[in-house]
């Protein structure tokens, strides 16, 4: 049966969930990778979802197994990851978003989506834009962060792009982000400006994130099959922010 195994329980109040799935510029994997890391998050529950590759993962130093997408918690923080390491399928219809939605429903938690927004004309040194958009009744956080409406009409693709439709079928609250990445390259520049412009206001939490700069080599070439392996992949796979004129 498709679902969320609770591997350990955790008391938290109405939390955020910040959405780690591969995508391009890998912007929400880096962000989401950050936070479990920097914060020492608590693994807590594995997502056994349709869509999910029956894979297993493994970490260098342990012999532990993991599954390939995950969900971590810091309680201190009031604040949940969706981490996943390999591309997600919305595969057969709605499963996944259903999967996903319900379990969030349940326990009262507001999502953050993240997606990236492929774009070719950003010098060095420029600031990516990052925009929002909401389902239920979640704009009026974007408004309190300052968080800028899209400057054009678009289209949110792949299993985050599901997440977000399923969402706005539910009256969820829930908060889609897009900020603009490198579409070829792993892109930490593009998951910082995503922590410090939009999710740490909106979580209510304070992240460090210079390191993310100064280990964007490292988290390049970490990252780089994966980055390439969603180049390759369908449009169903790959989460990412489209304008809707690519469409016309």
């Amino acid at each position: 049966m498709a679902r969320v195994r609770v591997k350990t329980e955790f008391d938290l109040d109405s939390p955020t969930l910040v959405e780690g799935l591969p995508g391009v510029g890998l912007v929400g994997k880096i962000a989401t990778d950050h936070l479990v890391d920097t914060f020492d998050m608590e693994y807590v529950a594995s997502v056994d979802c349709d869509g999910v590759p029956r894979v297993a993962v493994y970490d260098g130093g342990d012999h532990d197994v993991l599954a390939p997408v995950r969900i971590y918690a810091d309680e201190s923080r009031n604040l949940l990851a969706l981490q996943s390491d390999v591309p997600v399928s919305r595969g057969n219809g709605t499963e996944f978003s259903d999967c996903i939605t319900g379990w969030l429903e349940d326990r009262d938690v507001t999502p953050l989506y993240l997606s990236g927004l492929p774009a070719q004309d950003l010098e060095a040194g420029d600031l990516p834009d990052v925009f929002g958009i909401a389902t239920g009744d979640a704009g009026t956080r974007l408004e309190d962060a300052g968080i800028d409406a899209p400057p054009e009409r678009g289209v949110v693709g792949g299993p985050t792009g599901a997440l977000v439709n399923r969402a706005s079928e539910n009256d969820l609250d829930a908060i889609g982000l897009v900020v603009e990445s490198d579409p070829q390259f792993p892109d930490p520049a593009g998951a910082k400006r995503l922590l410090d412009h939009a999710i740490e206001p909106l979580a209510g939490i304070d992240v460090p994130t210079d390191d993310l700069v100064d280990r964007a080599e490292d988290i390049r070439d970490q990252k780089e099959r994966l980055a390439q392996r969603m180049q390759e992949a369908s449009e169903e796979e790959s989460t990412q922010a489209r304008p809707m004129r690519m469409f016309q």
